[in-house]
């Protein structure tokens, strides 16, 4: 069929969806490399021819020819089988084996005689396969077809004279249709009586030809005629006399005489052939020739490399030049094909210096350093200069010996080990250690510390060091209060010799361990003055009274101070910050206190375990000192104090009432609303925020590794104050660990191949070194510089050519006899050639002889002989040759020296004449005429000259005589033979050589007398059957077949040979001509053939033929390995498939049989995917899990197929697979927070910080995009503090920051990918603010403004160390910066009082006189600790007396107006917020009558608006400058608290993924933030003080709304301290 024919459509057949053949990759499928003969169109579903379909090709003879082919459809997987029937059509003609069919038949042939044809064959079958045979009419023969047995039967007699050739025209035809034929020409050619020997054209033959010649190169044609006719003038030619050797280079036609090459011709190995050819008619007789074939040289050998010398290990400190080898180079060629140059291409610090003719020295070129290269493996190239020129390589492999030039090198620069104050002695604190590229025991390191002093001591009494390991210990306990930190020097020396060393430095940190209770500085717990502190009556709650000033020795966190009280006298009216150690008012004072409160402090640390300490703080309540019981003596009039306290009590009924109402009111608004709304009318809830948790590093102490986070409750005047540290969230804080690597360093060779070879004067493989003497090298040619006249050239040329010649001076020549034993004495080469006896061996004389030839000779050192070393054969050596010399080279080193020795070989008589064969077997016929002569080959002596053969005698007999002429023998008929008489005669032939012993040999030559032949071979079976496995050895006996002739002598030998056999069957068996043995002579595979058919032809001397069939079956055995075919394979796997995902399709196919055939497929990796059994051999590769290309982006999967067979095989396949890229991982930050610091008053624009994200997707979905989540800062949004770089992550400052303004906060960084969807994380980075000394002290007591004429009242009798007033100041700088110190500057007494150093305390220093003057004045400057330092000054008027009635100015005072303007003040305020509540009561009622279509809270709109996310403030903790650390407050502020720090706790960055939970990601629940308000204001009502309990957790409205969005009101809640409000927008 033509190819594109449609066979049929299997769409349509299979019933296949058409339209789905593409999507689903449909094909056919073959096994192995089979052709497709077929293949599918897509558009229709046709299946049709892709191939020339051949049945005869396909199936051969086989009765059915079928092709079964796979219809394979992917998605899923199904898998059709198609069966191809295959029909014979006659597009065959029969043929005949020849187009000639020759046959020679006696013209004495009987009537009736067959003579079998060789049949005709037809390629097709049945009824188109050979049916009928017809002859050309003719006058002698008939046709006779019998099974298939096809013979020419003689009807007449043959008459030679009448017809010598006749042609017959044979016919074969078929029985197709149309009918086909074949013909062949049967040419019959009469014999006659044989009686002419052939003759040649010439006595000698000549010819030459190139080595090498392919294979048929015809060499020479040799030709010779015979006079007789037929079979007797026949003539077929063979070699006669020729080595066995020479049988495999060349062969003979013997019909043409055509001699051919046939092996491989090797100008080395012979340069000349001589043969003798036999001419040889068809009865026997023979005639002889001589060919002399000279061969020519071509380029065939390459270059061959020879070590004959070199240093086993080179100490890498040899001087350049060193000799360290001795190369020789050798090309078998001859001319210029011999003529070689040697280099070495690499740059290495090696070079070849051309020494004796093809000798070399390798010699080093610069400094070896093992430490950068260790070994050398140097490739020498030796290039010939015959055309093409040939090179070949030899890898040779230096060592290079270690010397100690390298001292140790640690892995660091330095070390640091860090170690817990109070270890215990002998504890591991680090280890160092360093490296010695040296070998062996200079590599070896040995530690050890450097003497020195730490505080005094020796570094011995620290620390120890392990020699060994480099460990470090610690051999006493440390003190961290005593010293933090210390350094020493470690020493690393190596064991060379001398020892090299080197020294680290090791720093050792010592942390602190809580082991120090706390310091209370102030106040003095030796105090003993009768009063501390003076509190003023009208202080309000939350009012400043008194500090507690404590220090910690330790450090860290085990510094960390924390104030209690743990006794007072009114446990409800003073507090203490926790942290800060500030006493306040919880309340506002009130008269039914008592005057005199005492407070016993406790400050604790927060070291583990804790520890205090404790300390009394005293108190008087009073605004004068004129109140002091003791001191008051003053009358005063009641009646005015009473109505002012009346009026009093009535405000502040008034106002409670009035906030209360309003309170009332706003509750009843809420709670009548079926929805809870918030701020805004609008359908958008406002999610809560997530808050990271903060991280802060630690300053100086390296001791604290964590965060806090802190709700803090501020009042409106919290400025100065510090917070309340409440509680922490720092659960999940990673500290980060840091980790130095150290790469090693990269080393560079120093050192170049310098090497220029000189080439001059057309000579190859000289240096610029020449030979002068014997043992001196001069450098002539390099000091020319290569340059000079043609004149001074062709000089130098021939002094060169000269002393080259000098090179093989004293060559010796010795003759020896062949055969001599081993150790026999040839000559004395040291004495011959005048060298020294005693430097043989230290000059490594040796013999040295070409490529693999044999050593026949050596050298004995001891004596200096050269005596025989292998036995010396000249027959073997040098053959027929009449001269045999043996050429060998005498080396000698250190200097190199060459010396030629020839031996020259004598023949002896070793050789006995031999025949070619014991028996010479000869075939006469009886018919043969007197004087016949019979050729027999001549013996053959391997011995030359005299000792060669020279003359030949016959046994006697009554037939033969010898006839010798010109080396000719020749038996001659003497007397005619009689076969009935004598069927069989023996000779005996014998040859003599001239040698002396003479030596013989013979020959029997047995006679045969031949018959008529007139019957042909009888097979004993007409079918031979036969078995044997497949890849049987060659050689292996199939079967032998045997014939039997009943004619003797020619008639009745019997030769085998295939007939009807093809070509290919041809190759794989052979049959022995004379035993009829079947060998197997190639691989037999029964994948490829199972059976084979053949007919076997037995042909006796003179063509009679018989036939017989031999059928040889063909086993399987397990010779095949799978074989795996990758038929589908995705490409790129999405990493996000799902688990069972077809991923490619794989076919497994086995070419054996049975259970040979069976296969297991499988994947031994630990790898998702696994094979699933598809349709028969086919496997679905599918995946097993999720993919993770982050994690592994590629599997190189090994398929392994093994078979059932016995043994079994295996093959693998590697499959090679990419997971695609989804964007499936957001960018996650390297820390969980950062924290920046910047000192305030900074420049805008300074860089703080920067952020880095890590997104471990592939190209734009990892890459990372930086920005700052909208939010707000005090008020202000976070752009107008800070920016970031998108690109690099750097966070700069845009403003200048104030300390005093605000301490910290924190906003959040949005790193985002490029991917689709985009993903991002969040981070929180926190600001701290450091202070600088920018704010001078404050005084608050005594005030400056202050008008009194007196401010303190000195008792006359108060002893020395009394108290009499104190000095409060505060810093609004923090820090040490806040550390104040009180000094009296100027006094009128400068003896008379003192003031505390830090408290501020007055005390007398003395005991208080008469003659002291009464009144004092003293101004007092307070200093803060900055740099520079601040202060400010007051003045302090003391008054020394026991009353005030001693005053003088008192005595006649009276009453005051100023009682009398306070009551028309406070009636006035009564009266105002009276008219102010009632007309607030008329407004309510109005705008509640009023009908509104929307109610509205502040304005009306659609869209909720979340309230912003501001970072937590930072705060410093109090005086004492201990401790570093970050806080995070919740602050509820009244309405105007727009100057005071605060937090803002919702975040509308809903969306954004916190930094420690990047890999989960859940949708948050959010919750409205104002539906607990409204239930709080309702409690508040109901129950006070739950409702407090339930605002502790509420954040309030922002004050800075007030601006923006109208006014705000301010009520207060029942029973809560005044500084907790809710602000409501005003109607």
């Amino acid at each position: 069929m033509k190819r594109g024919s449609v066979i049929g459509n299997v769409a349509k057949d299979l019933g296949v969806d058409l339209r789905t053949l593409s999507s689903r990759k449909a094909r056919i499928d073959v096994e192995g490399t089979r052709k497709r003969y077929c293949d599918i169109n897509m558009s229709t579903g046709d299946l049709i021819t892709s191939e020339r379909i051949d049945r005869e090709n396909i199936c051969g003879q086989k009765p059915s020819c079928l092709i079964k082919i796979d219809l394979v459809i992917e998605n899923p997987l199904d898998l059709h089988r198609v069966s191809l029937h295959v029909q014979d059509v006659n597009d065959n003609s029969p043929k005949f084996r020849e187009e000639l069919i020759r046959m020679e038949i006696r013209e004495s042939a009987e009537k009736g005689s067959r003579f079998s044809i060789d049949e005709a064959h037809d390629a097709d079958i049945g009824q188109n396969a050979v049916q009928r045979y017809n002859l050309q009419k003719n006058d002698n023969f008939v046709l006779s077809v019998t099974s298939n047995k096809v013979e020419l039967v003689l009807e007449n007699k043959l008459d030679r004279e009448k017809q010598q050739d006749i042609e017959l025209v044979l016919t074969a035809y078929d029985g197709g249709s149309p009918q086909r034929s074949g013909t062949v020409v049967i040419h019959v050619t009469v014999l006659d009586a044989n009686d002419n020997a052939p003759v040649f054209s010439q006595d000698l033959y000549k010819a030459s030809l190139p080595e090498n010649s392919p294979l048929d190169t015809v060499v020479i044609k040799v030709s010779a005629t015979d006079a007789d006719e037929g079979v007797n003038g026949d003539v077929t030619y063979q070699f006669d006399h020729i080595f066995a050797e020479d049988v495999n280079i060349f062969s003979i036609d013997p019909k043409n005489g055509v001699i051919k090459v046939t092996g491989e011709i090797d100008y080395e190995e012979h340069t000349s052939f001589e043969m003798r050819i036999k001419a040889k008619d068809g009865l026997g007789l023979t005639s002889y020739t001589k060919v002399i074939i000279d061969l020519t040289d071509v380029n065939d050998n390459a270059p061959v490399i020879y070590i004959k010398s070199l240093s086993a290990s080179i100490p890498e400190n040899v001087s350049p030049g060193t000799e360290v080898g001795i190369i020789n180079v050798q090309d078998r060629d001859s001319d210029n094909n011999k003529q070689v140059r040697c280099f070495i291409q690499q740059s290495v610090p090696f070079k070849l210096v051309p020494s004796i003719k093809n000798y070399y020295s390798l010699v080093t070129t610069g400094q070896l350093d093992r430490e950068v290269v260790s070994d050398y493996n140097i490739t020498i190239t030796a290039t010939d200069e015959g055309s093409p020129p040939l090179s070949s390589s030899k890898s040779v492999h230096l060592s290079v010996a270690d010397i100690n030039d390298n001292p140790p090198v640690f892995e660091e620069q330095s070390y640091s080990a860090y170690v817990t104050e109070n270890n215990r002695p002998g504890s591991s604190l680090c280890s160092v250690t360093a490296r010695d590229p040296d070998w062996r025991q200079n590599g070896t390191v040995v530690y050890s510390l450097l003497p020195g002093e730490v505080n005094g001591a020796q570094v011995s009494s620290y620390l120890s060091v392990n020699g060994d390991t480099g460990v470090i210990h610690a051999v006493r306990s440390f003190d961290y209060e005593q010293w933090r930190s210390f350094k020493v020097q470690v020493m690393a020396r190596d064991n060379g010799s001398p020892p090299l060393s080197s020294n680290v430095s090791v720093s050792v940190f010592i942390s602190d361990v809580n082991d120090n209770s706390p310091q209370i500085l102030y106040p003095t717990p030796e105090g003993n003055s009768f009063m501390t502190e003076l509190v003023p009556k009208a202080a309000h709650g939350g009012s400043l009274v008194s500090k507690v000033i404590a220090v910690d020795a330790d450090s860290g966190q085990n510094a960390w101070l924390s104030y209690h009280i743990v006794k007072s006298t009114d446990p409800g009216l003073f507090t203490i910050g926790l942290h800060s150690g500030e006493i306040r008012t919880q309340r506002d004072i009130s008269e039914s206190d008592s005057m005199k409160q005492n407070l016993i402090v406790a400050v604790k640390d927060n070291g583990q375990p804790s520890l205090s300490a404790t300390c009394s703080m005293h108190l008087l309540i009073s605004d004068n000192l004129a109140e002091v019981p003791e001191l008051k003596d003053i009358s005063y009039d009641d009646k005015n104090s009473k109505l002012t306290w009346y009026l009093i009590i009535a405000l502040v009924c008034v106002s409670t009432f009035f906030l209360t109402f309003i309170i009332i009111i706003l509750g009843v608004r809420f709670c009548r609303r079926r929805k809870p709304r918030m701020l805004f009318d609008g359908a958008v809830a406002i999610p809560s925020a997530y808050l990271p948790p903060n991280y802060a590093d630690v300053d100086g102490t390296g001791t604290l590794r964590s965060t806090y986070n802190y709700d803090a409750y501020l009042t409106t005047g919290s400025r100065t104050s510090d917070f309340k540290f409440v509680s922490s969230y720092n659960d999940n804080t990673l500290p980060a660990d840091q980790t130095l690597r150290k790469s090693p360093s990269d080393f560079a060779d120093p050192f170049e191949d310098t090497l220029d070879p000189l080439e001059m004067c057309g000579v190859s493989g000289l240096d610029n070194y020449w030979i002068l003497d014997d043992r001196s090298l001069i450098r002539f040619w390099s000091m020319m510089g290569g340059k000079g006249s043609p004149e001074l050239r062709r000089i130098f040329c021939f002094a060169s050519f000269i002393v080259l010649l000098r090179l093989a001076h004293g060559d010796l020549s010795y003759s020896i006899p062949e055969e001599m034993k081993r150790g026999s004495v040839i000559g004395n080469v040291a004495k011959d050639l005048g060298v020294d006896l005693r430097t043989l061996s230290s000059r490594k004389a040796r013999i040295d002889v070409e490529g693999t030839r044999k050593r026949y000779c050596d050298i004995n050192m001891s004596t200096g002989d050269l005596i025989t070393s292998e036995r010396i054969d000249r027959e073997n050596i040098c053959g027929k040759k009449p001269s045999c010399a043996l050429k060998l080279k005498l080396v000698l080193e250190n200097p190199l020296e060459l010396h030629r020795l020839s031996l020259l070989v004598q023949d002896v008589n070793d050789n006995s004449p031999k025949f070619r064969e014991e028996l010479i077997p000869m075939e006469i016929r009886e018919s043969a005429e007197k004087n016949s002569r019979f050729s027999i080959d001549a013996a053959h002596d391997a011995d030359i000259a005299q000792n060669a053969v020279q003359r030949y005698d016959l046994q006697k007999n009554d037939y033969f005589i010898i006839s010798v002429d010109n080396k000719r023998v020749e038996l001659v008929l003497q007397n005619k033979l009689d076969r009935e008489k004598e069927g069989e005669l023996n000779l005996v032939l014998t040859a003599y050589d001239g040698g002396s012993p003479q030596r013989s040999g013979t020959v029997v030559i047995h006679v045969t007398v031949l018959d008529a032949n007139d019957n042909a071979p009888v097979f004993s079976q007409d079918l031979y059957k036969a078995s044997l496995p497949e890849n049987s050895p060659l050689d292996t006996v199939v079967i032998k077949v045997s014939a039997t002739d009943a004619d003797e002598g020619v008639n009745g030998d019997v030769t085998y040979q295939f007939d009807h056999i093809f070509t290919e069957d041809m190759m794989v068996f052979s049959i022995d001509p004379k035993s009829g043995e079947i060998k197997v002579s190639d691989v037999l595979d029964f994948e490829e053939i199972s059976s084979y058919e053949m007919s076997i032809k037995a042909k006796d001397g003179l063509g009679l033929t018989s036939y017989a069939k031999v059928i040889i079956e063909v086993t399987d055995v397990n010779d095949n390995a799978p074989v795996i075919d990758l038929k589908s394979l995705s490409a790129s796997i999405p990493e996000n498939v799902s688990p069972g995902t077809e991923v490619g399709i794989i076919n497994v196919q086995d070419r054996d049989s049975d259970n040979n055939k069976q296969v297991r497929c499988f994947i031994q990796q630990s790898v998702p995917f696994k094979l699933v059994p598809s349709i028969e051999n086919y496997y679905s590769l599918v995946t097993t899990g999720q993919l993770d290309r982050e994690v592994v982006s590629d599997y190189n999967i090994t398929i392994t197929a093994t078979d059932e067979g016995s043994p079994p095989l295996s093959s693998s396949k590697s499959v090679h697979l990419s997971v695609a890229d989804i964007n499936d991982n957001p960018p996650v930050f390297e820390e969980q927070s950062y924290s920046a610091y910047v000192t305030e008053n900074n420049k805008p624009g300074s860089s703080l910080c920067s952020v880095t994200a890590r997104d471990p997707d592939w190209r734009q979905n990892g890459t990372v995009v930086y920005s700052l989540l909208p939010g707000e800062v005090n008020g202000a949004q976070v752009s107008s503090y800070l920016s970031v770089n998108g690109d690099t992550g750097v966070i700069h400052a845009v403003r200048s920051f104030d300390y005093e303004q605000w301490r910290s906060f924190k906003v959040q960084v949005m790193a985002r990918d490029n991917g689709s969807p985009p993903l991002s994380s969040n981070v929180s980075v926190s600001v701290f603010i450091s202070d600088v000394n920018d704010n001078s002290p404050q005084i608050l007591y005594p005030t400056p403004e202050g008008n009194s004429f007196m401010t303190e009242l000195v008792p006359k009798a108060a002893h020395g160390g009394s108290l009499v007033s104190k000095v409060i100041a505060v810093d609004a700088d923090s820090g040490q910066n806040a550390w104040l110190s009180y000094h009296i500057v100027k006094s009128t007494d400068p003896g008379l009082f003192t003031i505390g150093l830090h408290s501020g305390e007055i005390r007398t220093q003395r005991d208080i006189s008469e003659s002291d003057s009464m009144k004092q004045n003293l101004i007092v400057a307070v200093k803060d600790n900055g740099q520079p330092s601040l202060s400010a000054t007051c003045s302090m008027h003391l008054l020394i007396s026991d009353n005030l009635a001693e005053v003088p100015e008192l005595k006649d005072i009276s009453y005051d107006d100023k009682n009398s303007k306070l009551t028309w003040y406070l009636i006035i305020a009564l009266v105002c917020v009276s008219t102010f509540f009632l007309t607030f009561i008329i407004i309510i009622l109005g705008v509640r009558f009023c009908r509104r279509r929307k109610p509205r809270m502040l304005f009306d709109g659609a869209v909720a608006i979340p309230s912003a996310y501001l970072p937590p403030n930072y705060a410093d903790v109090d005086g004492t400058g201990t401790l570093r650390s970050t806080y995070n407050y919740d602050a509820y502020l009244t309405t105007g608290s727009r100057t005071s720090d605060f937090k803002f706790v919702s975040s509308y960055n809903d969306n954004t993924l916190p930094a420690d939970q990047t890999l989960r990601k859940s949708p948050s629940d959010f919750a409205d933030p104002f539906d607990d308000l409204d239930s709080a204001v309702e409690g508040s009502r109901r129950n006070p003080a739950q409702a407090r309990g339930d605002h502790a957790e509420r954040t309030l409205v922002r004050p800075e709304l007030n601006s923006n969005q109208g006014p705000y009101e301010a009520v207060a809640l029942t029973n809560m301290p005044p500084q907790y409000v809710l602000a409501y927008p005003a109607q």
